[in-house]
């Protein structure tokens, strides 16, 4: 984050810096909300999405069918251990064009008859997708197949919508967030101005009795001045919501990138706050308003301080744990079987090598954390 110059123009850049000439400067994570989900000239309204061709960034499902086949068998656990109920219901926030999805009904878990899978995004042009492509209907009231995964799209979910699994995968990192900065008298916000006909970064000041700044005390107690770090109101906001929807009977998966607090002050915002465009490192977060994606890192340790998760590992990990080496060594004796026919199966299983590659990779993907929070046993003296 860069405020040592004015950010260059585009549409949607003229139109927050009339906005802030008029209404005066905007909080971060208003700026972050109107760049990613502005109705008509925003990142994600505009096209912007995940994709190995066409996308502008790549994600777990996007890599190949085996990240699903591995989901579907996590599902498949989940759904035994909740006691293996007629109706098992996923809700999958940001599902965006439905990627996963899709990839979890081609791999037919043992309960795709119970299955019902609600995508849920905002994005209308990704909606329209998931009916199109996917079948999906836009009721979750809907009735039911006789047969096979029941696909759900909306665009939002009411607070009180039942869930037995709430599965969010790279969706926390695009929920917008506050930063605020150490300085030599306390915590400041960051807000964006506006300086002849670009936006610039200002610093307003927090109280130090202010609930940011009292936080932001406990989490990194040895913050220097010029270290910056992300407020998540939105994320806990979000957990929160989950929480609610699968009660004490169901569980929240997160997989995403993820670190502390403190580890992301030491870190700088240029390693935690990341823009992407066309496969590659964008322009700095002011810039290019509408045309590229603008990600954060989820701080764990804010989240905490909704609930604690009850697991995190890494996405390698995650991975493991759901056989992901049994599905790849599948893959390779059905390629060996097959290799002499070279049909679809045989190509799809003797991808699952390098798919797995790309989605353990510690570099990679493979460092994404898994959050997860489990289902409360009623009968815990702890348990809420």
């Amino acid at each position: 984050m860069d405020s040592a110059s004015p950010s260059a123009s585009t549409p949607l850049t003229d139109e927050l810096v009339e906005r802030v000439r008029l209404d005066g400067p905007l909080r971060f994570d208003a700026f972050m909300e109107a760049v990613l989900y502005d109705p008509r000239r925003g990142f994600y309204a505009t096209g912007g999405r995940a994709g190995a061709r066409a996308g502008d960034f790549l994600t777990s499902p996007e890599v190949g069918p085996l990240f699903g086949a591995v989901v579907a068998r996590a599902i498949d656990h989940w759904w035994v251990e909740a006691g293996s109920p007629e109706r098992f219901t996923v809700v999958e926030p940001g599902a965006g064009p439905g990627t996963l999805a899709a990839a979890v009904r081609l791999a037919s878990p043992v309960c795709t008859d119970r299955l019902q899978w609600v995508l849920v995004e905002r994005t209308a042009a990704q909606r329209a997708r998931h009916v199109e492509r996917l079948g999906a209907s836009s009721d979750p009231d809907s009735h039911r197949p006789t047969s096979g995964v029941h696909l759900v799209s909306v665009a939002s979910l009411p607070d009180a919508f039942p869930a037995d699994v709430v599965l969010a995968n790279e969706l926390l990192d695009n929920l917008p967030v506050r930063v605020a900065q150490r300085t030599t008298t306390g915590w400041s916000e960051v807000w964006v101005g506006v300086e002849g006909s670009g936006l610039v970064e200002e610093l307003q000041p927090l109280p130090t009795n202010d609930p940011d700044s009292l936080m932001l005390d406990r989490l990194v107690p040895d913050a220097s001045a010029g270290q910056r770090v992300p407020l998540q109101h939105e994320a806990r906001s979000w957990l929160r919501w989950a929480l609610g929807a699968v009660g004490n009977r169901g569980r929240v998966v997160v997989l995403d990138y993820a670190d502390t607090t403190a580890s992301m002050a030491r870190r700088g915002p240029e390693a935690w706050m990341r823009t992407y465009a066309s496969h590659g490192r964008g322009a700095g977060p002011l810039e290019a308003c509408g045309t590229q994606d603008l990600t954060c890192d989820v701080a764990i340790d804010q989240l905490a301080e909704v609930r604690p998760p009850d697991a995190e590992v890494t996405q390698a990990e995650f991975l493991g744990s759901h056989g992901i080496d049994e599905l790849v060594e599948q893959g390779r004796q059905m390629w060996v079987e097959r290799a002499h026919i070279g049909d679809l199966a045989a190509v799809r299983a003797r991808s699952r090598v390098r798919e797995a590659e790309a989605l353990v990779d510690l570099a990679g993907l493979g460092a994404h954390r898994a959050l997860e929070w489990w289902p409360v046993d009623p009968a815990d003296p702890g348990a809420d």
